[in-house]
This record gives structure tokens, C-alpha cells and sequence, in this order.
């Protein structure tokens, strides 16, 4: 029988053999999510015995992240906008910056009575969620065009009882909206990798991601071209298009704004001083 600090020993070393980064913590959060428990507990109690179908799972998510497997599609959740979500591999995991386009979402919906908004590539549906939650006026769409994506983001929103004001629907981009639909905010964290930068990804994102979520064709920009092009039928007037961009893609983004359709096109920028949110707003018709 192993205790807790001889399984966090024994998984340590198992994952720094393969060279993932800060091992004693990831094996420890493995251990307490196969325990159950918290990491606290692992702390406090590193003499207790764990008992055999835990410690066999533990194994296996060790076995799984010694792979390359992220760390989130093993536990099958993911924390965002201090929220809870499940995540599988039909979806790109829930990123830190993201939080940024959900928390302007929000602002921007709260000033609007009974607002409606759209997103496109809603994944887990984590950013349609967060907006849910927080202004409870609004209603949305969400738009994939995987319908296990559409599946995961099903689980997520009536997991935080927002479900009853969301439709979801399987469409290529902006394709599932019906003519004569409109919303306030059209909001989405499209596919913007370079084609020719996947390669160069973690093995964990390059080999485990949806690649559809992540790359936008050759300059990763193919999905943002179409979002600007075919937004402005589908916004009410003076609506916003909003999105996430990559690294030095701000330019070329700003140039795709055509100034006799849309008004204030701007970028807003990261933590780490890289410009990361687009928004415009469309002329009033």
C-alpha cells in the first residue's frame, strides 16, 4: 500500500522524466483529483494510504500528462471567469486572456435592456456563460461548426442554469443566422493561428487541441475576414463585433474595417502589453 507522499514522489518523477515543467505540482493536482480532494488535504494528511482504484487512477492520469495530455482534458474541467466548466478534446481549453473578451462582453451587454448577443466558435461555451451569468437581461446564440463542440457548450450552459436563454446551433461561421436576426454584440475568439505555427505549438496544444479551433489558415485570419464581412446584416444598429486576436495581428486586423461600415475600430491589450481585444461598432443604417 502507498501512502500520498510516496505517490507524489513516484509521479513527480515520472513526469519531469519526460521534461513537464513545475512536475510536483501538476502531480499533485493529478493525485487530489483522482483522491477527490483538494491539494490541501494532500498537505495535511501525506501519510494516509490511498486506497487501490484511486491510486490505479492516479496512475493513469500520470501515464496520460507523461503523453503530453493537457492537464485539463485528464480532469475533464476547467476554472474560467470563476466559473466551472467541463472541457473534452472537441474543444480548445478555456485560456487566462480569454477572461478579457468575456468580462468586455459583459460590460458592454449590462448597459443594454433585455440585450442579445452571438457567438461565434462558442466551443465549451465558456465566454457565452460567463455573459449569462453576470447580466441575466440577456439572451444569445451560440454558433460551431462541430456539433460535439456544440454538445460540450449544451453540458456547460445548463450546468450554470443559463440554458433557458441560450440557443445553440451548428454553423461555419455566421451561415446558421436566420435573415432578419439581430444582436447588440456578435463576440468570438475565432481560430487565428498561422497555419505554419502549429507545428511550433506545445506538443500539448499542436497534438491534443481541436486544430479546427486553432488556425485560421495560412496567415490565421481567415475566420476574422468573414466575421467582419458578414456582421454587420446581423447587428442591430450601433452593434459591436468584438474579438480575440493573436500576436502582431492587430494591423492587418484594423486595415479589414471598412470606415463606411463600421465606426471606432480599435484594439485593447493584454496584461502583457500585447493588443488582444478588437472591437468595432457598425454604422448606424
Amino acid at each position: 500500500m502507498e501512502s500520498i507522499a510516496s505517490l507524489l514522489r513516484a509521479g513527480e518523477a515520472q513526469l519531469e522524466a519526460v521534461g513537464i515543467p513545475d512536475a510536483g505540482r501538476e502531480a499533485s493536482s493529478l493525485l487530489a483529483s483522482a483522491l477527490e480532494c483538494d491539494r490541501a488535504f494532500l498537505i495535511a494528511h501525506p501519510e494516509q494510504v490511498a486506497e487501490t482504484r484511486p491510486r490505479e487512477r492516479y496512475f493513469h492520469h500520470i501515464s496520460r500528462r507523461a503523453r503530453r495530455e493537457p492537464f485539463h482534458y485528464i480532469t475533464g474541467k476547467k476554472e474560467f471567469y470563476g466559473l466551472e466548466f467541463t472541457v473534452t478534446p472537441a474543444v480548445l481549453i478555456p485560456r487566462p486572456e480569454t477572461e478579457m473578451l468575456a468580462d468586455r462582453a459583459i460590460e458592454l451587454l449590462g448597459n443594454v435592456e433585455e440585450s442579445r448577443f452571438c457567438e461565434v466558435g462558442v466551443g465549451s461555451g465558456c465566454i457565452s456563460a460567463a455573459v449569462l451569468v453576470n447580466v441575466p437581461g440577456a439572451s444569445g446564440v451560440g454558433l460551431d461548426i462541430s456539433e460535439a463542440a456544440i454538445e460540450v457548450a449544451r453540458q456547460n450552459v445548463l450546468r450554470h442554469e443559463v440554458g433557458y436563454r441560450f440557443e445553440l446551433r451548428v454553423s461555419d461561421v455566421l451561415a446558421g443566422v436566420h435573415s432578419g436576426e439581430k444582436f447588440d454584440l456578435i463576440v468570438s475568439n475565432p481560430p487565428y493561428v498561422p497555419a505554419g505555427d502549429i507545428e511550433g505549438l506545445q506538443p500539448e496544444v499542436r497534438d491534443h487541441e481541436p486544430i479546427v479551433a486553432l488556425t485560421g489558415g495560412e496567415d490565421g485570419l481567415s475566420v476574422v475576414r468573414r466575421l467582419i464581412a458578414d456582421s454587420p446584416p446581423f447587428l442591430e444598429p450601433g452593434g459591436t463585433l468584438m474579438f480575440e486576436i493573436g500576436f502582431s495581428q492587430a494591423e492587418a486586423v484594423l486595415e479589414m474595417f471598412k470606415p463606411d461600415v463600421w465606426l471606432s475600430a480599435g484594439t485593447e491589450s493584454d496584461f502583457q502589453g500585447i493588443p488582444r481585444i478588437v472591437t468595432a461598432r457598425v454604422r448606424d443604417c
